[in-house]
């Protein structure tokens, strides 16, 4: 009999329990898992039947510390599916979605639990428990009831029945974009139709040709969003056309990638089970446990921001209208919007690209930034591997010569990945466990040749600088219970902290340690960055009302109940649009629903909102940063003692209003998204 333990839940030897990736093959997951599970509730089945009357300890503090070995495969398998799938992996990830979804239930659902976690929360007063432990307690409390542990026999097995088919939908619902997505690629025969590309899009386009199977021609891959970054250089408008329309219609297309019939069973789904959970809709479901009050102030802060949003469009449309001298469709308005930057720039931004490589923007900007702020230092471990050969790995040192955690990158797009850039926890960090973080941000950049540099957009130096918000939101927890770790914080919160990095991309401290000439060194021209930043300053309306788009389009289909009867997608996203007051087609939303992976394949249903909730906040603390003397180490000491460090552990917004000294307010928000018109400020 073979007694070695599965490698997926055997403890790690490497810092900080970093997994040996190369010793885990896919075989191993479905065992572990299932070995997991059984632990796990015999771990659970132990506290339902403690002969002692209920206490923190014995059991809301015992059911936060059980499930260890389902936590260590969790953290190793569902790190991989979007970075790195395969056919096995999506099959594997299909598997578990129900049967980790039906663990999930058995526990919330036990009868035994909920009557000790009730006994608790009704004389919580009398506990004498710090607010980490009265969070928890609360939060354990509403998850339960949330789940149906109050409900009768009957509308528990509904519940039951509804969550574990919605887990399935919503992972087949990913796996069809990420397919349809690579299906939908544009091929072009004659590289005279990319003109506008940089040398650097033009091979990379060649290189997804071949890769692709193509003995010829250039493949233009798509990114997750609706806009398409090649858009803005394309001259060619017939290939800009091609590539918009390919967009567009993923997923929606009638083959075996179409998501819509899984859209109307999802968003029925959700609505049926938000009836019988006492809650109107899945919006107030969802919202019930974020920093928003209710659907109601959601719906008051998208509606005020559509309108200025719309009007600053209408005077953009009008402006480039003039500019461009032609009838401008929806697939050319980005295309003219950068026409109209490099005009309005005194100096070209064109070459921005060739001082921001990516290994100097990581090394002098974007830890130089955090060490500067939080006192921290990267040293790469080439001696550590990740999951794919791509993957570099660094250990996080403190100012007390500490490693505190591990940050893994992986950079570069590829097949196997899904679109998009996010940040993941292969281990969060607590206190009662001992356990450090280990942090991976995720990019879809494109991959140089050998020897060639990674230049980065405008955008991707911002979306880096974002992404690792969120890493140090990780790396910096200092929290007792790992459930409260971290990024573990309401859905409308958590953008609130990467946000806040992004002011640090072109802050003048930041950008003159790495903007310096991939090929000779040289330093930023001031008279380029002065430009860069200017143009920083100005959102377009453009991506203002995309985005605005996608979170109303969110919010109808999960203000849906039960009663409502919707049978045809796009009808249904077209009257929810005009309803909102986006009545053109110029401007799709940033996601169409049957591409919304965030809403129907990920955790942002009914909170997309979330990006522009969070927005108003780090408005606000961009303001405080820079009113304090910016980029100093006691600022960055307050706001990780306010906020990265904090995690779920404290009222996040109660410690933001004590950071700034105030609510914060909207007016900051509207002025940096240009969304005032100069007679209005």
């Amino acid at each position: 009999m073979d007694n070695r333990r599965n490698p997926v839940l055997a403890e790690s030897p490497l810092p900080h329990g970093l997994p040996d990736f190369a010793s885990i093959s896919d075989d191993d997951f479905l065992p572990a898992f299932g070995e997991a599970m059984a632990t796990h509730l015999a771990e659970v089945e132990s506290i339902a039947t403690d002969p002692r009357p209920a206490t923190f300890a014995n059991t809301v503090e015992a059911l936060e510390l059980s499930g260890r070995d389902l936590a260590r495969a969790g953290g190793i398998f569902f790190n991989l599916v979007g970075p790195d799938t395969n056919p096995q992996r999506n099959e594997i990830s299909r598997q578990l979605s129900t049967l980790l979804t039906d663990h999930a239930n058995t526990i919330a659902m036990d009868r035994r639990l909920f009557e000790r976690i009730s006994a608790l929360h009704d004389r919580a007063d009398e506990l004498d428990l710090t607010e980490a432990q009265q969070r928890l307690l609360a939060k354990r409390y509403r998850e339960s009831v949330r789940a149906g542990a109050g409900l009768g026999p009957d509308e528990q097995e509904q519940i039951r029945q509804i969550s574990s088919r919605l887990a399935y939908l919503s992972t087949t619902f990913s796996q069809r974009i990420l397919d349809d997505t690579n299906a939908s690629a544009v091929l072009v025969d004659n590289i005279a139709q990319l003109d506008g590309l940089s040398a650097g899009q033009v091979a990379a386009a060649r290189r997804a040709a071949a890769d692709a199977g193509h003995e010829s021609g250039y493949l233009l891959t798509l990114e997750l969003p609706s806009s398409q970054a090649v858009l803005t250089g394309l001259t060619d408008r017939s290939v800009r056309q091609r590539v918009f329309d390919a967009s567009i219609s993923r997923c929606a297309r009638g083959n075996d990638h179409d998501t819509r019939e899984l859209v109307l069973e999802i968003v029925g789904l959700r609505a049926r089970r938000a009836r019988l959970l006492g809650y109107r809709d899945h919006a107030e479901y969802v919202i019930a446990e974020e920093t928003a009050p209710n659907p109601a102030a959601v719906v008051e802060l998208l509606a005020e921001l559509t309108a200025s949003a719309l009007r600053a469009g209408g005077r953009e449309l009008t402006r480039l209208n003039r500019f461009a001298d032609e009838e401008i469709g929806a697939a050319d308005l980005t295309y003219w919007l950068e026409r109209e930057r490099r005009a309005a720039s005194a100096v070209p931004l064109d070459d921005f690209g060739d001082y921001c490589e990516l290994d100097n923007v990581l090394q002098r900007g974007v830890f130089y930034a955090a060490g500067k702020l939080y006192g921290l230092r990267f040293i790469e471990r080439t001696d550590l591997h990740g999951y794919h050969p791509d993957v570099r790995v660094w250990d996080v040192i403190n100012e007390a010569g500490r490693s505190i955690g591990l940050f893994l990158g992986d950079f570069y797009a590829r097949p196997s990945k899904r679109g998009g850039a996010w940040m993941n926890n292969i281990v969060d960090q607590s206190m009662v466990l001992s356990t450090q973080p280990i942090v991976v941000n995720v990019a879809n950049l494109t991959k140089p040749d050998d020897g060639a540099p990674c230049l980065l957009t405008m955008d991707q130096l911002t979306t880096l600088f974002h992404e690792f918000g969120h890493a140090l939101h990780g790396l910096l927890s200092a929290v007792d219970y790992p459930s409260q770790s971290g990024t573990s914080v309401p859905r409308d919160f958590v953008e609130f902290p990467s946000q806040v990095n992004e002011m640090w991309a072109l802050h003048p401290d930041v950008l003159s340690q790495y903007a310096r000439h991939h090929a000779t060194g040289e330093p930023i021209p001031a008279a380029l960055a002065d430009a860069a930043r200017d143009a920083a300053k100005t959102e377009s309306a453009h991506s203002t009302i995309e985005y605005l788009a996608a979170a109303q389009l969110d919010l109808a289909w999960h203000r849906i109940t039960a009663d409502d009867t919707v049978d045809d997608v796009a009808q249904f996203e077209r009257d929810a649009l005009r309803a909102a007051g986006f009545t053109g087609d110029l401007i799709p939303p940033r996601y169409r629903s049957a591409y919304f992976n965030h809403i129907f394949g990920g955790g942002y249903s009914a909170g997309y909102y979330s990006y522009i909730w969070s927005e108003v906040l780090d408005a606000e603390t961009e303001q405080w940063f820079l009113a304090e003397g910016g980029l100093l180490r006691d600022n960055g000491r307050r706001f990780a003692e306010a906020t990265l460090s904090r995690g779920d552990s404290i009222d996040p917004l109660a410690a933001h209003e004590t950071l700034i000294g105030r609510t914060p307010r909207i007016e900051p928000l509207l002025t940096r998204r240009g969304l005032v018109a100069s007679e209005e400020r």
